[in-house]
């Protein structure tokens, strides 16, 4: 096996156990959810430090997951309030088809850009995956900050 498969995979399955056992273990602070989820972001894509990657280039992911989460987090959060646990359920699955269609196509027009630009873009699957995994914990933890500001 690849050593840099092998490391990509360990980076990655090691932010999902921390992501996970920090969110279990905060799982009751909800006013405190949606900055604990942007901190988990940044470690995210720090961690993508330690092999290099520049994090310009993570840009089209962490934007997809941004837009891809946040609206996700918006329509469990009305689902959950007009239908409880079932809405909050159906409100997330409908919202994340809808997002991954609206998220990609910002997702192509900035790596579109990029390549106009000259800034690489190369796609591999440790920045896709952290990319696209911060972008989520930031979009779904803005949305969650700012509706524990809110009290909703």
């Amino acid at each position: 096996m690849n050593r840099r498969f092998f490391f990509s995979v360990a980076n990655i399955l090691g932010l999902c156990i921390v992501v996970t056992a920090v969110t279990l273990a905060l799982v009751n602070h909800n006013q405190w959810m949606g900055f604990m989820l942007i901190t988990l972001g940044i470690v995210c894509i720090f961690s993508l430090l330690l092999f290099g990657i520049k994090l310009k280039s993570t840009v089209p992911d962490v934007l997809f997951g941004v837009i891809d989460n946040g609206i996700l987090a918006v329509m469990a959060i009305f689902g959950g309030h007009f239908g409880g646990i079932a809405g909050a359920v159906l409100g997330g699955v409908v919202g994340n088809a809808i997002t991954d269609g609206i998220a990609g196509i910002f997702e192509g027009y900035i790596a579109e850009k990029f390549d106009d630009q000259d800034v690489s873009n190369h796609r591999s699957m440790l920045k896709s995956a952290v990319g696209k995994m911060a972008g989520c914990l930031f979009g779904a933890g803005v949305v969650l900050a700012v509706a524990s500001l809110f009290q909703w």
